[in-house]
């Protein structure tokens, strides 16, 4: 009898795992404690599995401790649970509890490991990994060889990512939609478009995890064509239309492309809205310079029920700087805390001493700066640079770019921009040290770069760089526009007049 009754508790837990059903869950629980099976192993294991799978991990790590036989799966299970969560110290730490136990890691205990060492950063611990995963032989299963690489990609080190990829003798999709995302995220548009044709010749099928890193590189990269190519798949198989995070990556994809109307038609036509949705289609007027618009995309989103985060607040921020809606923007900052519950970030304060740097309120600016909880970053006091130097405030500006320089020492633009206010003043001296400064740290200036996709091919044009086959041609063509344009300007200041 007792034998039967745990048998149909493990049962009932089992079923529980797939629907989530946590409430069921813990009433079985319950059942297992009065019937006094709570020492069974196989009882232990069930329990601790729904309750990581529902995300109540504090009532799996109570299950976990209290077990006096734990096996290898309830184990991985707890380390899973936690680098699926993202609570990578936590996995680690029971990992390390592992080893200590004699455990051997096996195919299923490495990859969480690994997610957790990527998580945090930790290059070393998952090098040391890797050095374990060759000797014990483990290479060759996909799950394990794909951890690998999404740790390298995750901690930069694309070479590494890559090698891994190059050495799998198998590759799912996860796989390829790992190296196409680590390619992407590191600017090597080109490149990862050459692995997703790569992944589609080898007879892979690109799925809902495929399309968002693929138009991420299209709109990165500015490929429209190839953009478009990807939304007709979308199109045609109906599976696609209705993933949110399809949506979102198509609104994104035609911004960067600047195309604001086929943005405004993908989220017109999207049946299921979330806050990155909302947030995407914000920025999206921002970037255009749409800054009405984004306002009122804003409060539409709050009266729908969507309440800001963070990001929300950058992008709306961000909108009110480019169209100069300095009344708006301040508003809006000064009413986080109070509005939305959270102090504004780092992003925000940057994006407000933008806007007022845009204004040529530089006092205002700097006295933001300096009442900021935290220290400021980078990206703040670069904010304040670009406006001293739009307004040549020479006073605050040499203070901001001070500060440059000591948390980017090697960033040559900061250098440029201070001896830009110097040069609008006529400082001559100021002109000189900053240059003399930049020959001592063996700084030069990055020259200015374009780029366009023809046929597929991308042409890049880089300042004084003649070196193009078809420089000669593209310059007769520049050389016929141009007076077109000083006649079509003459005219307009006239109708004008």
């Amino acid at each position: 009898m007792g034998l039967k009754t745990a048998s149909s508790l493990s049962c009932i837990l089992r079923k529980c795992v797939p629907h989530l059903a946590i409430s069921h869950a813990k009433q079985t629980h319950a059942q297992i404690l009065v019937h006094g099976f709570i020492s069974n192993v196989t009882l232990q294991t069930d329990l601790l599995l729904v309750y990581s799978k529902c995300g109540v991990l504090q009532d799996a790590r109570q299950v976990f401790d209290k077990m006096v036989d734990r096996n290898m799966h309830s184990w991985n299970i707890l380390i899973a649970s936690y680098a699926h969560n993202c609570m990578f110290y936590d996995a680690l730490g029971v990992f390390d509890s592992f080893l200590k136990m004699g455990f051997r890691p096996d195919h299923f205990t490495l990859p969480p490991v690994f997610k957790a060492s990527g998580g945090i950063g930790d290059s070393y611990l998952g090098k040391m990994l890797h050095s374990w995963v060759i000797r014990i032989g483990f290479e060759e299963y996909v799950v394990v060889g794909g951890s690998i690489m999404d740790f390298y990609a995750k901690c930069g080190v694309l070479v590494d990512a890559w090698r891994c990829f190059v050495n799998l003798s198998m590759r799912d999709s996860i796989v390829w939609n790992v190296m196409i995302g680590a390619l992407g995220k590191a600017c090597f548009f080109s490149h990862a478009l050459e692995c997703f044709r790569d992944m589609l010749n080898e007879g892979m099928k690109m799925d809902s995890r495929t399309v968002p890193s693929v138009l991420s590189v299209c709109g990165g990269e500015g490929n429209l064509m190839k953009g478009k190519e990807i939304h007709a798949q979308v199109v045609k198989h109906h599976i696609f239309g209705c993933d949110v995070a399809i949506g979102n990556s198509l609104i994104d994809m035609y911004t960067k492309c600047g195309c604001l109307h086929d943005s405004e038609k993908v989220f017109r036509t999207m049946n299921e809205l979330n806050l990155v949705t909302w947030t995407s289609m914000i920025s999206s007027y921002g970037v255009h310079g749409k800054g009405e618009e984004a306002l009122a995309l804003f409060r539409k989103m709050k009266y729908c029920g969507f309440q800001p985060n963070c990001v929300t607040i950058t992008a709306i921020l961000a909108s009110c700087s480019h169209s100069g809606l300095i009344h708006q923007g301040r508003k809006i900052f000064y009413s986080i805390n109070l509005d939305y519950g959270f102090d504004p970030s780092v992003e925000h304060y940057a994006c407000m001493v933008d806007l007022l740097g845009r204004f040529g309120d530089l006092e205002e600016a700097f006295e933001l700066i300096k009442n900021m909880k935290s220290a400021a970053t980078a990206s703040v006091w670069g904010a304040l640079l670009a406006g001293c130097l739009m307004h040549k405030n020479v006073e605050i500006g040499e203070i901001a770019a001070h500060c440059l320089f000591e948390l980017e020492p090697r960033n040559s633009s900061n250098y440029i921009a201070l001896c830009g206010i110097y040069y609008s003043h006529g400082m001559w001296d100021g002109v000189s040290r900053t240059r003399a400064k930049m020959r001592e740290l063996g700084m030069v200036k990055n020259p200015g770069c374009s780029w366009i996709t023809v046929a597929g091919r991308v042409h890049k044009f880089y300042q004084r760089d003649f070196s193009h086959p078809e420089t000669e041609m593209i310059h007769e063509m520049l050389h016929g526009i141009f007076p077109r344009v000083g006649d079509k300007e003459m005219t307009t200041k006239s109708w004008q007049a």
